[in-house]
This record gives structure tokens, sequence and C-alpha cells, in this order.
């Protein structure tokens, strides 16, 4: 059984934190692709020449010079509707949900986890989300 099986709390406060300061990679899958440039208005093509960048024979968002993601203007996401997946699902990823030091070193850097004002999320729905 895992760790977590009563649930975790958890609410974005919209803080930018998990998308700057730290380099990383946001992978984005074709359907993505095609979402984020529709969203955008401009083609697929341009998308991935502006907002891209290969690595490891994959496609993942560009970040700027301080590792903040291209996307993140003001502490907030341009394309929040059609983020990936990658970032819908945070803070649901493996790695987080390790072990419970693991929970508590990503609540250092994200402050909506275990916040006062977070409801109690599922553990059924957090291994629907998990990624």
């Amino acid at each position: 059984m895992v760790w977590y099986k009563k649930g975790l709390r958890f609410t974005c406060t919209g803080c930018g934190a998990c998308c700057s300061k730290e380099p990383g990679y946001v992978w984005v899958s074709p359907a993505e692709i095609e979402q984020i440039s529709a969203h955008l208005n401009i083609s697929q093509e341009e998308f991935l020449k502006r907002y891209t960048r290969t690595v490891f024979g994959r496609v993942s968002l560009k970040e700027r010079v301080n590792f903040d993601c291209v996307f993140l203007k003001e502490n907030r996401c341009q394309i929040y509707p059609v983020r990936p997946r990658q970032c819908r699902t945070f803070p649901w990823w493996k790695d987080n949900l390790e072990s419970p030091a693991a929970w508590k070193e990503t609540a250092q850097r994200c402050e909506g986890i275990d916040h006062p004002d977070a409801p109690l999320i599922s553990l059924e729905t957090i291994q629907g989300e998990l990624h």
C-alpha cells in the first residue's frame, strides 16, 4: 500500500514556482503541439521553431536564461488552458510521491502542497493523475 493512502493536501496557488528558476524539461506530445499552436493561432512549425527544443530526441518547451518556462509571464502560464500533461499533473509525479520525505522536499518549492486551505485529494484522484 502507498504511504499516501489517506490522500494528500494540495491546491494550486498560482505562484509560478513550479515553472521557474530550475532547469528541466517540459515534454510535449504531438497532440499537445497541435493544441498549443492552435491556441496561439500559429502553425505547428512556427510553434516548434519559436517555443521548443529537441532534447534526447524528444520535444521540450524552451526555457529562458533564468530557467523560467518560455510561457511564464508575471508568474502566470500564458497557455494554461492547453498546458502540457506534465504541467497539468504536477505535483502528482512519481518522484514527488516516492516517500513522505520526497513530498516534503517538493513542498519546499511549492507553497500549494500542504497549504492550510488545500483540499484533501483522494488516493484515487492522485493515482488517476500520476505522471
